[in-house]
């Protein structure tokens, strides 16, 4: 977390609760001292912050990376906040260029209409629905029209926009720079001034748009907001950004024992990570635990206790406990209450070949090496040769430690 700016402001001891729930986990707040004054005066005229986060709704669905600013709304919306969601359906049009060594695709209208949809949906799943405010750019932002478009450009110089670090690195190495990019930043500034925001959440790399909207609101005779940047969420690989082109990503839409089996999957380090940027428990009882860990208990309690606190967030308490069953069984070499049925045909058939035809192996070479690696068992039992054949009759086939199906043999 970023330590440059002290708090000298003297403060109640809510709002020093308030600002540690904000310091949580975050990247870098600024400034913090002007957060503290606005959390003082929320305090005492008894007025709600406005809390804004903007998401492009650039994908039909989100994975739990999405959701680390998400729970810093939630933690917001908590102390009594408006927090308020901004579906960015004017900006997809544009493309976000942040982070971009090229220029992004603009999305078609009906894409986004479909992909916001979803995101609310599942961003419901970590914001109250009965207390957010659900809006969409293109309220302010198509009426502005030619003229008013000119005018904010207007507020704008190009030679700050050039210091901006993706489009630097573009321009130094050749790369085109589209005209219509430097609108983005522009127009993500302008929802702050329509929204009047007292800050604004993201991840680091938009860094540069969120002080956008806190000059534009000076421009436009506002009090600025403040920033709060949040750190990328690591991955399941424990060493990239969580990121579906990477495959070390939780779908929030996964189904629970996948959800479950995923957390459990990370390293003990990367764990400690996850429960401050993803756990709702209290830094206090984290520490707690932790201190619980480094005396002797097992590392893989508090695992659990974080897969289930995850897996219940976006399933259910029953399902998380579900979850736990089928992993624990599935350690033990037990078989899942539910798999998959499948029929295959060719009695006698190679076991290569039966796992290729039920969809358990891309291929029979594949099936080969697995079997070479005792990842194959027919009915509990570890298959060492490649050469098996089974007869016709109904088998409980299991590839690795998760993957599972009933198969029928005609």
């Amino acid at each position: 977390m970023n330590q440059s700016a002290v708090t000298t402001t003297p403060v109640s001891d809510g709002v020093r609760q308030a600002l540690e729930i904000s310091l949580r986990g975050v990247q870098e707040l600024l400034p913090q001292d002007e957060w503290v004054k606005k959390l003082a005066r929320s305090e005492a005229t008894g007025q709600p912050l406005r809390i804004k986060l903007g998401l492009d709704p650039t994908a039909p669905d989100i994975h739990i990376g999405h959701t680390v600013v998400l729970n810093k709304m939630r933690q917001l919306q908590d102390l009594g906040h408006q927090v308020i969601f901004l579906i960015g359906d004017f900006t997809s049009l544009i493309g976000d260029p942040s982070g971009r060594n090229s220029t992004r695709p603009p999305l078609t209208p009906e894409q986004i209409k479909v992909n916001a949809e979803t995101y609310y949906k599942q961003a419901s799943l970590v914001l109250d629905p009965a207390r957010t405010e659900i809006r969409y750019n293109s309220e302010w932002s198509e009426p502005l029209g030619a003229t008013g478009m000119i005018q904010l450009a207007a507020k704008y110089t190009v030679a700050r926009m050039m210091e901006r670090d993706d489009f630097h690195k573009r321009f130094t190495t050749g790369q085109s720079i589209s005209v219509h990019e430097f609108l983005y930043p522009l127009m993500q500034g302008y929802d702050s001034v329509a929204l009047k925001s007292d800050l604004e959440l993201g991840g680091t790399d938009q860094k540069f748009n969120l002080l956008m909207g806190r000059h534009l609101q000076q421009e436009y005779g506002q009090e600025p907001q403040c920033v709060l940047t949040m750190p990328l969420l690591v991955g399941l690989d424990g060493v990239d950004k969580m990121s579906k082109s990477k495959n070390n990503y939780i779908g929030i839409a996964e189904d629970a024992n996948t959800m479950f089996a995923k957390v459990l999957s990370i390293s003990d380090t990367l764990m400690w990570d996850w429960y401050t940027l993803l756990s709702f428990k209290s830094l206090a009882d984290i520490a707690a635990l932790k201190a619980e860990i480094a005396g002797g208990r097992n590392p893989k309690d508090a695992k659990v206790m974080l897969a289930k606190e995850i897996t219940t967030r976006f399933h259910s308490a029953a399902a998380a406990d579900a979850a736990e069953q089928d992993f624990i069984n599935r350690s033990k070499g037990g078989v899942p209450d539910e798999i998959p049925e499948v029929s295959v045909s060719g009695a006698p058939l190679g076991i290569g070949a039966l796992l290729k035809q039920a969809n358990l192996a891309p291929s029979t070479s594949e099936a080969n090496r697995l079997i070479d690696g005792g990842g194959v068992r027919v009915e509990g039992s570890v298959v060492s040769d490649k050469c098996l054949k089974l007869a016709a009759g109904t088998y409980v086939v299991q590839v690795g430690k998760r993957k599972f199906a009933r198969v029928t043999l005609a």
